[in-house]
């Protein structure tokens, strides 16, 4: 693992991922990975009481992004101690809102989602409403001070090894990405993708 990504779902991993893949960081670990990955719905199910075995759950993989490698950015990086971090950020009523109207309804009403990926949200479900948000998502102040703490520790993690932390917005496009990974900038456009409309249409039947 090169890159962990430690900025929360909605904040445009998914686009960092495509980013990251044509600066070829890949395969590159995203949420989305698990719906295709029955097996890990579980490991992820067990890890707040049982740590996953990092090397073996990112084998061959160059880098992890988005939920929910997110919150468990600091063990990773025990376990891939030379990996540079990149917070992904946006305004936070920007992305409450976009959670609240895709994520969260996925998560909230798994069973509008294809049948094959209902356990992944159940999972998220657990892991992300119950647990880290302890079940008060709708508390929108709440929710927002949930994601400003975690962003705050994240960089304050830093202070030490700024060279290794990227606070990136997506809406920068590739050069301050480029200029932290020491690469050239790709002479294609930033990618932009998966609006909370693109979400829906996959997740939300």
């Amino acid at each position: 693992m090169k890159i962990i990504g430690a900025g929360f779902s909605r904040t445009g991993t998914y686009s960092l991922k495509h980013a990251l893949q044509i600066l070829d960081y890949q395969p590159c670990y995203h949420g989305e990975e698990i719906f295709q990955r029955p097996d890990h719905v579980k490991i992820w199910a067990r890890a707040l009481h049982t740590m996953p075995n990092w090397k073996s759950l990112f084998s061959g993989y160059q880098a992890g992004l988005d939920s929910p490698v997110c919150f468990f950015w600091r063990e990773i990086r025990a376990v891939f101690p030379d990996a540079k971090v990149i917070l992904t950020k946006r305004d936070p009523n920007d992305w409450y809102e976009s959670f609240e109207a895709s994520l969260y309804q996925a998560m909230l009403h798994p069973q509008r989602a294809p049948v094959e990926f209902q356990p992944a949200l159940v999972m998220a479900r657990a892991l992300v409403l119950e647990h880290r948000f302890a079940g008060k998502f709708e508390d929108k102040g709440y929710a927002i001070e949930i994601y400003n703490r975690h962003n705050e520790s994240v960089e304050a993690s830093f202070k030490a090894e700024k060279a290794n932390l990227l606070v990136f917005d997506v809406s920068e496009g590739w050069q301050s990405l480029c200029e932290f990974l020491g690469q050239k900038i790709p002479n294609t456009e930033f990618p932009v993708t998966n609006s909370r409309q693109q979400f829906n249409s996959t997740l939300i039947e």
